[in-house]
């Protein structure tokens, strides 16, 4: 045999023959030459095993010794687990060490690779123990399902006590989408953006009015006047960066009366467009009328076979005639029998028989040129109306500003809150005592009132006008306060439109079935 220094690498059945042999100047077998015999002999995997040893393994000395394969591979694994644990923390104890102690390695190696396959990661090579540390600390991705933490460098998957046990969620939801609307009317610019809830319902994410009195001077001239335009182009330029600002699925913009009755509202929009870029439409008094029903969906009593609902606005009044029979649907408007569309609302109104200083015959005078146009529509007699269990049969509906003021004088608020108005309950004897209240008060002591202000003390009275004709025309006993109108109206038709109430969202606790 070869001396080693010489390039030949004794096998495991040589260096035994050796042992026995007598001749050929080898060593007694005795303990001194067992010592030296394993250090020169050793196998490359017990010297890759050794701790501190890095470095030390490597190729044979010999470049024609054929390793046989079974040591290549043991070789392979006791130089993994002596890096793995060179990286295990100091505190991994006794259990760590263990793993790649000298006389175990190979085995152990060999026990841990077959569990460890599901670890490997691309072309089958294990993850190293900075991989499974960057795997471990990579922040969850939003699903709900937990998974187990990743095996520590040292091979040892952690316990389950170690482990917080955090309660299973569903999978993450994406969020509801975004809707808007927007109504610029004679009077006031609103917006709504909102996302749909519960079915028939929607929360509110962001809000805009302002009073802008965009018909200011518009029954005399049949004009948007210079200041007016001025004034509603500013509003809607906080309405655009409003928009701009969210991720919007679906909006409308609508302009009513002044916009269509005045000349030049074609001309104004553009003027709209150009500066603000949003784009409205001028709806017709029709759609006007279904949207204000739209939006006043949840108001009707459960009970109630007929409602009439009026909107009174700033230059137009809309009342619809709504029976809604045995088969209710989802949607009320399809449950309108008559309606119209009253040329006149608070604005027009108080410019012709005058807002600040109004007298009870010049309140008469109004509620009597309102009655003269509603002679003029054909509608069923309240008679036919009335019909229900314990009278409950009919009611109505009044969403407008007006409304609305009524109700907060009423309930002698502080300040208005439309927590408190919208849904709010008036009987008939209610309704006529606060209207004979603000009669009684001068133009200073309407615009004290913090339910009114003075940007509403000149028009409340010109809507009360309008509302005591509509009583008079439909007489009923009570009449429910609604602070809602075109706006949610939109909102209602766009999101029943795309849907958003019927999409089934999973529960919160119920774990998502997977194909």
């Amino acid at each position: 045999m070869k001396d080693p220094d010489h390039g030949e690498k004794p096998s495991e059945s040589g260096a035994s023959a050796a042992g026995r042999s007598d001749g050929n100047k080898m060593v007694p077998r005795n303990g001194k030459g067992k010592r030296k015999r394993r250090k020169s002999s050793a196998s490359p995997s017990a010297i890759a095993s050794q701790p501190g040893g890095a470095g030390l393994a490597g190729r044979p000395a010999g470049p024609d010794d054929a390793e046989p394969a079974r040591k290549r591979k043991r070789r392979r694994r006791s130089k993994s687990a002596k890096q793995q644990a060179q990286a295990a923390p100091a505190s991994a104890g006794s259990r760590d060490a263990q793993l790649v102690d000298p006389a175990m390695g190979d085995r152990k190696g060999h026990k841990r690779n077959k569990k460890a396959r599901h670890r490997r990661g691309i072309q089958g090579r294990p993850l190293t123990s900075g991989e499974r540390q960057q795997a471990q600390s990579r922040p969850n991705d939003g699903a709900a399902v937990s998974r187990p933490a990743a095996p520590q460098p040292g091979g040892q998957a952690p316990s389950r006590s170690d482990q917080p046990r955090a309660p299973f969620v569903a999978a993450s939801e994406p969020p509801a989408p975004l809707y808007a609307a927007l109504d610029l009317g004679t009077n006031n610019c609103r917006l709504l953006i909102a996302q749909p809830t519960r079915p028939g319902q929607f929360r509110v994410v962001d809000a805009f009015s302002r009073i802008v009195r965009l018909g200011e001077g518009l029954g005399a001239s049949g004009r948007l006047s210079d200041d007016a335009m001025d004034r509603a182009v500013e509003a809607l330029k906080v309405c655009a960066t409003k928009l701009g600002g969210r991720l919007i699925r679906r909006s409308r913009l609508i302009a009513t009366e002044a916009a269509r009755a005045a000349a030049n509202g074609e001309s104004f929009l553009e003027r709209v467009a150009k500066e603000t870029g949003l784009e409205l439409e001028i709806i017709n008094r029709e759609t006007e009328a279904r949207l204000a029903v739209s939006g006043c969906s949840s108001l009707v009593d459960r009970e109630t076979r007929s409602v009439v609902l009026f909107d009174i606005g700033g230059g137009s009044s809309e009342i619809a005639v709504i029976r809604i029979g045995d088969n209710r649907s989802n949607r009320l408007a399809n449950h309108i029998t008559h309606w119209t569309s009253l040329p006149v609302g608070v604005v027009t109104l108080s410019e012709r028989h005058g807002g600040q200083h109004v007298t009870p015959a010049s309140f008469e005078a109004m509620v009597q040129e309102v009655e003269g146009m509603l002679s003029r529509f054909d509608s069923p007699p309240v008679e036919a109306l009335a019909t229900g269990i314990a009278g409950s049969g009919f009611h109505l509906i009044g969403t407008s500003g007006t409304v609305t003021t009524l109700a907060g004088v009423h309930l002698d608020l502080p300040r208005y809150d439309r927590r408190r108005v919208d849904g709010l309950w008036l009987s008939d004897d209610e309704v006529s005592a606060m209207q004979a209240r603000l009669l009684s008060w001068d133009f200073d002591a309407r615009a004290a009132n913090p339910c009114i202000g003075p940007d509403r003390a000149d028009l409340v009275l010109a809507g009360c006008a309008i509302l005591e004709a509509i009583r008079r025309r439909w007489p009923s006993t009570r009449m429910r306060v609604a602070d809602r109108g075109l706006r949610e109206g939109l909102l209602t038709d766009m999101m029943a439109d795309d849907g958003a109430w019927r999409r089934s969202r999973p529960r919160r606790h119920q774990r998502s079935s997977t194909t």
